[in-house]
């Protein structure tokens, strides 16, 4: 009887990792899997004439990269230090709620687990999630704070919900925090201006480039405001 063919590790081509990453993520390019990897994100290895090769790990780091970058708004650069983590034999401490790891592989369990969270919910899930009541819902609803769509609402929505049971706890209610709306749009309108010669160019590596800055900027106004909000505090006790 013929012996079953042994068949070494698989060796995928960009256009074959395209096709495997294509249904998670559908705006996936050839530039933006060349972004990554100039961002040391990933380094497939390289055949004497120079084309890349894909290992099956490069494709499951690939996963856990875009993963956390869609469902967790991470900046690379974050997401590079999990990896280098990772890959000294670390477990990071500050890795987000729920995700784990293991030592210098990043599972394909471990990626659908993330991608699982980018989820939608119906307004009772929200309200079990949440802890929110109805009215509640409603008031945050009717001031713009969360939004749905058909119906269902995303992890914004969620985390937003979150949030405000906790402020109504404190005596802050939905009409209270529309300024954090307001804020909210002004801040966005600033990271649009900063990035807006990104924006303009249509190329995907230019798209990318103009998402993760975004993602920068955005950081570094939360950091701001909270140290201004901090500032602030610090003075009541002075």
């Amino acid at each position: 009887m013929a012996q079953p063919e042994r068949r070494g590790p698989q060796v995928l081509n960009i256009g074959e990792v395209l096709a495997q990453l294509s249904d998670d993520f559908p705006g996936m390019t050839a530039s933006k899997i060349r972004f990554l990897e100039e961002k040391g994100l990933i380094n497939p290895k390289r055949t004497p004439a120079g084309y890349r090769q894909y290992a099956d790990g490069d494709v499951e780091r690939l996963r856990f990269v875009l993963a956390l970058q869609r469902d967790q708004y991470l900046p690379l650069k974050v997401i590079k230090d999990y990896l280098d983590a990772i890959d000294r034999g670390e477990r990071p401490d500050n890795l987000p709620p729920g995700v784990t790891v293991s030592p210098r592989a990043v599972t394909a369990e471990m990626a659908a687990e993330i991608h699982g969270r980018a989820r939608t919910l119906t307004e009772e899930q929200l309200r079990a999630e949440s802890g929110a009541s109805v009215p509640l819902l409603e008031s945050l609803l009717s001031f713009g704070l969360i939004g749905h769509v058909g119906g269902k609402f995303d992890e914004h929505a969620l985390q937003v919900a979150r949030a405000c049971v906790q402020l109504e706890v404190h005596g802050l209610e939905p009409r209270h925090l529309r300024p954090f709306q307001a804020a909210a749009d002004r801040e966005f309108g600033l990271v649009e201006r900063a990035v807006a010669p990104l924006t303009s160019r249509k190329d995907a590596a230019s798209q990318a480039r103009a998402a993760e800055a975004a993602r920068e900027i955005s950081d570094l106004c939360l950091t701001l405001h909270r140290a201004l909000v901090h500032d602030r505090i610090s003075r009541m006790d002075s």
